[in-house]
């Protein structure tokens, strides 16, 4: 007899404490080894359409709910009694008539007594024609859309589609979902009658068949995480495919570009077994992070792990600068920036502030290791806009130059030094360090990096692959991937749906962003048609005439999520800087909760709610979401905005302020609520309307 487990049953097991869910483990790990244990109270779901739904019970109020025919047992649900008993009753298990697949389907005539939910802010813009107006019943029984939700799915529009989906086996949801924006999804074919359902690929990706204790015990331990287990068909398309050249995917926030480099990584490691694979990003916390889904991704094959190198670019940088070239001593920002300062004052002539000789430094002269006067005199100033002329040109240079000359004197480099170097390296070598890199996250890559990274590429394969959102660009100004040996054009990709975060925060934060994002290359990252595949609450957007105020309300919503039956570690706060963490901390503090301030090597705990600036939410997920003190001159950066010299510079300013907001938006799946104190910040005027 098979045993399997079902997503539905790992999913349902998050909602439980941690000694209920111990209990249920338990009970698990009873029926695996012998289900006909007469200790196992076994009691048929009577008022179920499906005749093989069992209840097992756990305690005395928690049920497990499983599906036992001659062949098979699967483990469905768990929950408390009244709970678990109506979701066996609008279930039923069937084998879908057209591709064969085994399924879980709800069952129409039962959602039908239910009042689904409809958020909607403005229904008279709603468009009422028919979202799949062009496809016929055949059709979407080809992509497992269940016989009686067929035509109820025909007559529904763009918003009614989001509430059906919601009621569909995944494939079918993904499939009507990318049917509805214009994609053709890709069919799997059918199988024989005579093939067990439960080997159909779209079966395996929300059932497992446990073959032994340890392998149940892992699946319990580790609940799938649908965005890091599973691919959609195009995504999955995307991961296998041989390209003539580097790659880049992107995609609106939760759309799944992280999945794709981690599967990416893993698919290159299985094809060639004597490859090296660098996975890497701009900050040890998100490769922390990658470290974990990986390690969840291939916890069946863990020699792939040998091959995978997870690693910060800067950690890598630092790594192969040592054993390739020699020791290393970095530069912190604060040194440089003292000797900026410093150079600064030699010279009678200069007057410039020290914000902009900084913002030159990093931008122009160290951020594109320029070496020479000639070659700042005739430097196009790429992702400067500010115009000099030559004599300014030259007063900047005699700072800039004694900036170089004095951090050679002290011993330092800066990371662009060392990635130049290490790039130039890497050209004059027969021997390199890695076979593939796969860069999450690419929107934030520097010039310097950039250039390390396609070093790499030698052979003009497919070495490169990025996945990165021009829309969540908060650290980089642009410039020219081309230029500088990652031409991506002709063999960059958009994905379209998203799976973290509901449609209403989605729509709010998109409020944020133009419908169009370009980068030097005139690469169009086209940002319509991206949809989610659930539905939640309207986000909520509070503004308080008190610091007082605002941590009260912060604090009371907080409390009525946890009532709610949300955990501590699915719960972040988050700010613009440093300066605002304490009205965050005010809040935990009021609540009595424990709480974690994040940095950017920390890994959250399991137990707290995660505090921390903006810049550091990048790469994070939660259930809820906080984003406190979105004032006037906090949001906006005033800071940054008083170190511009031109307008042109402003607009980039404002663009990854913007971009910064949004990526602490869009880090919440399910609840979000957004708060500052009058005046508030100009960008809150763009989520209320």
């Amino acid at each position: 007899m098979n045993f399997l487990i079902a997503n539905t049953f790992t999913d349902s097991l998050t909602n439980l404490t941690g000694g209920e869910q111990k209990a249920v483990k338990t009970t698990a790990f009873d029926l695996q080894m012998n289900p006909a244990n007469p200790g196992l109270k076994f009691h048929k779901v009577d008022r179920a359409k499906d005749p093989n739904f069992w209840s097992v019970r756990v305690s005395s109020d928690i049920r497990l709910i499983v599906h036992k025919s001659k062949s098979s047992l699967m483990i469905c649900y768990v929950g408390h009694h009244d709970d678990a008993y109506k979701w066996a009753e609008r279930r039923k298990l069937e084998i879908h008539p057209k591709t064969g697949a085994a399924q879980l389907v709800e069952i129409r005539s039962s959602v039908r007594e239910v009042t689904v939910p409809r958020f909607v802010e403005a229904p008279e813009l709603v468009d009422k024609t028919p979202a799949l107006s062009k496809l016929t019943a055949d059709d979407l029984l080809k992509y497992g859309v269940p016989a009686e939700w067929i035509d109820d799915l025909l007559l529904a529009n763009e918003e009614e589609l989001l509430n059906l989906a919601e009621h569909l086996p995944s494939e079918a949801a993904e499939a009507v979902l990318d049917l509805a924006v214009g994609v053709i999804p890709e069919i799997v074919q059918p199988q024989n009658q005579d093939v067990d359902p439960f080997e159909h690929p779209d079966a395996q990706r929300r059932f497992r068949v446990m073959n032994n204790v340890e392998e149940l015990e892992r699946a319990l331990d580790f609940p799938w995480e649908k965005w890091t287990i599973f691919l959609h068909p195009a995504q999955q398309d995307l991961v296998s495919k041989e390209y003539n050249g580097p790659a880049r995917v992107s995609g609106t926030a939760g759309t799944g570009k992280t999945v794709v480099a981690l599967h990416r990584a893993v698919f290159l490691a299985r094809s060639d077994r004597d490859s090296r694979i660098l996975l890497t990003t701009f900050s040890q916390a998100l490769a922390n992070s990658l470290r974990t889904k990986l390690f969840r991704l291939i916890s069946n094959e863990p020699r792939l792990g040998d091959q995978i190198e997870v690693l910060s670019i800067n950690e890598v940088g630092l790594r192969l600068y040592k054993s390739r070239i020699g020791t290393i001593t970095l530069a912190s920002q604060k040194q440089i920036n003292d000797v900026i300062i410093a150079a600064a004052r030699l010279i009678p002539e200069n007057s410039f502030s020290d914000r902009f000789l900084i913002s030159e430094w990093d931008q122009v002269v160290d951020g594109w290791q320029v070496r020479s006067w000639e070659a700042y005199r005739d430097v196009l100033r790429l992702g400067r806009k500010t115009r000099l002329a030559e004599s300014k040109r030259k007063v900047i240079w005699n700072i800039l130059s004694q900036v170089r000359e004095q951090l050679k004197s002290d011993g330092v480099k800066t990371i662009s030094e060392m990635f130049g170097e290490l790039a130039a390296q890497l050209k004059a070598s027969s021997s390199l360090p890695f076979d593939y890199a796969v860069i999450d996250e690419a929107q934030d890559v520097s010039v310097a990096q950039l250039r390390f990274l396609a070093a790499l590429n030698q052979r003009e394969s497919d070495s490169l692959f990025f996945a990165g959102d021009l829309g969540q660009r908060i650290f980089q100004q642009p410039f020219s991937w081309k230029a500088l040996g990652a031409d991506i054009r002709g063999r960059s990709f958009s994905l379209k749906i998203n799976y973290r975060t509901s449609h209403q925060i989605r729509m709010k934060a998109d409020k944020l962003l133009g419908p169009e994002v370009a980068d030097v290359d005139g690469i169009i990252e086209n940002r319509r048609g991206t949809i989610s595949v659930f539905n939640g609450p309207n986000p909520t957007l509070l503004t308080f005439d008190s610091e007082a105020e605002e941590i009260r309300t912060v604090a009371e919503w907080i409390k009525a999520r946890f009532e709610d039956g949300l955990k501590a570690n699915e719960l972040g706060v988050f700010v613009r800087s440093s300066a605002e963490i304490q009205r965050a901390t005010s809040v935990m503090d009021a609540l009595e909760s424990p709480y974690q301030i994040l940095d950017d090597i920390t890994e959250g705990e399991q137990d707290c709610v995660q505090l921390c600036t903006m810049h550091l939410a990048k790469g994070l997920e939660f259930k809820a979401v906080v984003v406190m003190a979105c004032d006037d001159e906090v949001i906006p950066s005033m800071e940054r905005i008083m170190a511009v010299t031109d307008d042109a510079d402003l607009e980039d300013v404002y663009n990854t302020e913007r971009h910064l907001l949004y990526v602490a938006c869009t880090r919440a799946r399910d609840y979000l609520l957004v708060t500052g104190i009058n005046p508030v910040s100009e960008f809150l005027d763009d989520l209320i309307t």
